[in-house]
């Protein structure tokens, strides 16, 4: 990270060579170029290249580019300002150290007749001025370059994002509504048209408001925790038709998180994967627990189900539904969410979502 990309130092080479281009040059026209001059604008470009590169590094260090950009006018010009003054002040010191600068201070003393710690400082003055300017520019083609890069990369992100979109689209009925669950539920619907209508009809509906979600929701990036919800409590519902007492369902939701976005049909996603490895392979049955709270800056959405945990392959990792989860929290958070499944005891398994909190 110090040393920096090739790409950088070919940035950095073509800068600095085009101001020792401009600069000679500009001397040139005006007088005879001697050896001291050389010395001179290379120790000068040196201390550029020295004091430019640690710019860099405090940008990178401290996250300067993430911050707003009130902060980062702000830093900008702060630590443009330090690193032109020592700066300034390292060239002058070698300049002394190396006799070079007896000229400019033989002018001034004698021509200007100051002092020598006054013309001492104008010429420090006078050099970090050259230098607050150069880095000035530097900053900016940095940060520029920067801004570019950074709305490049959220541009493909969109891309890869929409792509994944359709893509989940022409999955979904496969990818979040498992077809033996549809079947099942079409059995339970059956069974209860005789015994209950009422049931039957209801069953219906719940079904009914699955699938329509599951065709709908990729559609979007978000929906609230409370639109979720009442599809995951629909599927759970019709669920129960099929496991009756061996199917405990316990909520334990924070109402200030209804409001909190979640991406569609993940939750639902988590509890299929619950009771399909989970309540599915119990002979006694098990529960299955829906949890949703704030911690630590956190939306942590989990479920709880009775089970073992063999291998988070084993589990589900392979299947789309889990590996789907993941990517789209990487793409819509980045690395600020995390999706993590585990054995919290020897009979629970859980699988847990944490999500950046926005507040509403």
């Amino acid at each position: 990270m110090w040393l920096g990309k090739p790409r950088y130092w070919i940035f950095q080479a073509l800068g600095w060579g085009s101001f020792f281009l401009l600069y000679t040059f500009f001397a040139f026209s005006f007088s005879t170029l001697e050896l001291v001059f050389f010395k001179r604008l290379g120790t000068f470009i040196f201390f550029g290249i020295l004091f430019s590169h640690l710019m860099r590094l405090l940008v990178v260090r401290f996250g300067l580019l993430q911050r707003n950009l009130t902060k980062q006018i702000f830093l900008f010009f702060g630590i443009t300002i330090i690193a032109s003054l020592i700066a300034s002040f390292a060239y002058v010191e070698v300049m002394i150290a190396g006799d070079i600068l007896k000229k400019v201070d033989n002018e001034l003393l004698r021509e200007k007749n100051y002092s020598f710690w006054f013309a001492l400082w104008l010429v420090v003055l006078n050099n970090a001025f050259l230098y607050f300017l150069l880095f000035f520019i530097w900053h900016l083609i940095y940060f520029v370059y920067h801004y570019v890069e950074k709305s490049r990369k959220q541009q493909l992100d969109t891309l890869h994002l929409e792509s994944l979109v359709k893509e989940l689209e022409l999955q979904t009925i496969k990818a979040h509504i498992n077809p033996h669950f549809i079947f099942n539920s079409l059995n339970s619907i059956r069974a209860l048209v005789d015994e209950n209508p009422q049931r039957a009809r209801k069953a219906v509906t719940e079904l009914s408001n699955i699938l329509r979600s599951s065709l709908q929701s990729e559609k979007m990036e978000t929906v609230t925790l409370e639109k979720e919800l009442s599809i995951v409590k629909d599927y759970l519902a019709l669920e129960n038709m099929r496991f009756e007492d061996r199917l405990k369902i316990e909520y334990d939701i924070d109402e200030d998180t209804l409001d909190q976005p979640v991406p569609p049909m993940m939750l639902q996603t988590l509890v299929e994967n619950a009771i399909k490895h989970g309540i599915g392979k119990q002979i006694d049955g098990g529960i299955v627990k829906v949890i949703s709270d704030f911690k630590g800056g956190y939306h942590e959405l989990s479920v709880q189900n009775t089970g073992v945990l063999n291998g988070y392959k084993k589990y589900g990792g392979e299947g789309f539904g889990l590996s789907s989860t993941t990517n789209r929290l990487s793409l819509l958070y980045g690395d600020k969410a995390r999706f993590e499944i585990k054995q919290i005891n020897p009979l629970l398994v859980e699988a847990k979502v944490l999500i950046p909190v926005v507040t509403i």
